[in-house]
Order: structure tokens, then sequence, then C-alpha cells
């Protein structure tokens, strides 16, 4: 199989077990299931996944992906590295709080063993800490948030951000949220991260 049509068959895949996790849950959730929801075979899902695990995985990767994308669609378009920023922010939380993170979230959350928290962390905030940086290096660059190192400043910016949003979404505490909640957030966090930097810089003068 071609790699285009490989990568076209295995998205179709990936959206198939997604609805059933929406649907059903990680625990309930089997390959056989995806296979004949996806029309594909099961011994193509574990070729090429292994098992549930490995297509939990991979499942968590297109979520990142995802994220990363957005982040670098947000660079590209956005001439001002503080708006790319806030841009950033926003499309973050809308990506988190969509049914199909929160079920990942869920699963992870339900996983004794570690596995897919694991899983999880490497493809999900470990994984665009590093983009955050880089573009925080640049607003930076700009003049901006610059009482803080730029490492610093980028991991403030995310816990500002998500905080335990994932952990109230998963456990229900909050409903889905708006489009307003989602820009309350983003804003909240961008000025809480300016504040800081500002009180840094003064606090070291």
């Amino acid at each position: 199989m071609r790699a285009e049509a490989r990568e076209r068959r295995k998205a179709s895949i990936e959206a198939a077990a997604i609805e059933l996790l929406l649907d059903q849950g990680y625990d309930n959730l089997s390959m056989l299931a995806v296979a004949k929801k996806a029309k594909a075979s099961n011994e193509t899902l574990y070729r090429w996944y292994g098992d549930k695990t490995g297509l939990f995985s991979a499942l968590v990767d297109r979520n990142a992906e995802n994220i990363r994308q957005s982040l670098r669609e947000c660079i590209e378009n956005t001439p001002s590295p503080t708006e790319a920023l806030r841009n950033f922010g926003r499309r973050l939380l809308g990506v988190l709080s969509n049914p199909a993170a929160i079920a990942l979230n869920r699963a992870a959350a339900a996983d004794t063993t570690g596995t897919l928290g694991t899983a999880l962390a490497q493809s999900g905030r470990d994984a665009i800490r590093p983009l955050v940086t880089d573009l925080v290096a640049k607003v930076q660059g700009d003049g901006l948030l610059t009482g803080l190192e730029t490492e610093t400043a980028a991991e403030i910016y995310l816990s500002l951000l998500i905080g335990d949003l994932q952990i109230r979404l998963v456990t229900r505490a909050v409903a889905e949220w708006s489009e307003n909640d989602i820009d309350a957030r983003a804003e909240t966090a961008w000025q809480g991260v300016k504040l800081l930097s500002a009180g840094s810089a003064t606090a070291f003068s």
C-alpha cells in the first residue's frame, strides 16, 4: 500500500476508534469493534498498532500533531509573535476541550498501569512545550515578557492557560466550554504571564 493511501486508511481507522471511544469508553473498546466500524481487517489493526494500547498511542499522537500543526499555522499566518501566541492559546483550549481530547484523557485517567498517561504526556504537553518556548522567545524579541527566562515564561503561560482544566473536564466538574469561555481563559493567561514578567523585572531592577 502506498504511503498516502496507508495514511488515509489509518486516519479512517483512528476516526472510527475515536467514535467508539466516545460511545463506549476505553475499557469497552475492542480492536475487533474498531476493525468492523472502519471496515478493516482485525489483522491490519494488529499489524499497524500492535494492540489496543498502541492504537490509543496513535490516537494521542494524531491529536498532538493537530495541536502542533495549529501552532505552526499560528506562526506562519500571524505576523506578530504576540498575536500568534494569543491565537495559539485559544486554539489549544479549543482542542483540549473537544470531546475527543476529553475521551482520551478519561481513558488515561482510568488506566491503572500508567501506560496511557505516559503516552498522553509524551505526545501532549511535553511535545508542544518546545514549540511554545520558541514562540515565547520571538515575543521577547519584540520586547514583551522579558522579565522572565524564556522557558520559565513558556511554562507559566501554559500553566495559566491549561491549569486544572483537563482534570475538571475529565471529572465533569465543568460542562463543555463555549467560545466565550475559551477567549476569556486565553486572555487571562496572557495577561497573567505579562503581569508576572513585569513584576519580576521590577523586583530585580
